[in-house]
């Protein structure tokens, strides 16, 4: 597949009056798309779950690489004025790929962005990362965070247990509790845990009452948000305009009524069935 097949044919509206497209394996994206509306009230959204593919955090880069190529073709055929790969395990097997791809399109993903965020709270300089366990066999958070602080003491560990319990809106039980425990195990000397998958905010209410007093949380959502809000900016692609809300269309690959069930825990609000379409891949 070539750049051209996937190009946008905005000829009939104006650029900054586009969507910006967002796409992730399944929920997790939704906490990015959650900062992404409250730091870009004015802009509207179309975000992708691949419900019926999820996790792609135990699939090899190359099968992620496909799936996130397929699902950047579905959002570009909405017409969309940027790409925002809300998914840290498609960003790190992706991302250089599908900017590539898309030469006259924006594309921007979670890592870079969280990383920025871990290195700026950190003190003492001895970082968690919890991710998935593609992402954290690509090294990817490791090689950025090293970048930017060579002496940084990194303790990266596969959580991919918690996406499972994420996408069944399992985030404050017992169940989840004990899972964390084990993944906490020998992190007590770090001061900053970087939650490396989009996934894991939705249990941060738990991670602050098992982290000792005064640890930061980091998840890259916000740091998303000021990421796709200077790219617009950059780019002449903000919409300016004032006279109306953004608006958000869900597009999913299963069950909507799971969809919706779940999404409303990520989204921290209700989730109308009418906003959200079921689709082919």
């Amino acid at each position: 597949m070539n750049s051209k097949g996937l190009k946008n044919d905005r000829d009939t509206m104006s650029k900054s009056q586009l969507a910006v497209g967002v796409f992730d394996s399944g929920m997790g994206g939704l906490t990015v798309l959650r900062s992404l509306c409250e730091a870009l009230p004015h802009e509207s959204f179309i975000y992708l779950g691949d419900t019926a593919r999820l996790p792609y955090g135990t699939k090899s880069p190359a099968t992620v690489q496909q799936y996130a190529v397929q699902m950047a073709r579905l959002l570009v055929e909405r017409r969309i004025k940027a790409l925002v790969i809300a998914c840290n395990t498609a960003t790190t097997a992706a991302l250089p790929h599908l900017q590539m791809m898309l030469p006259d399109l924006p594309v921007i993903g979670v890592v870079s962005p969280g990383t920025s965020a871990a290195v700026a709270a950190t003190k003492n300089h001895r970082i968690a990362v919890l991710a998935t366990e593609t992402t954290i066999a690509a090294h990817t958070y490791q090689r950025l965070i090293t970048a930017q602080l060579p002496n940084a003491t990194i303790h990266a560990r596969a959580c991919s247990l918690l996406v499972a319990l994420a996408e069944e809106g399992m985030v404050d039980n017992a169940i989840a509790r004990a899972t964390l425990e084990h993944y906490l195990i020998d992190m007590m000397e770090v001061d900053t845990v970087l939650l490396g998958c989009t996934h894991f905010p939705v249990f941060k209410p738990l991670l602050s009452h098992l982290l000792p007093q005064g640890v930061s949380i980091v998840d890259s959502a916000e740091a998303t948000a000021d990421a796709l809000k200077q790219c617009l900016v950059r780019d002449n692609l903000l919409n300016v305009s004032k006279s109306s809300h953004g608006s958000v269309h869900y597009l999913v690959t299963d069950s909507v009524k799971r969809f919706q069930h779940v999404g409303e825990i990520f989204l921290g609000k209700p989730l109308s069935a009418a906003n959200i379409e079921l689709i082919d891949i």
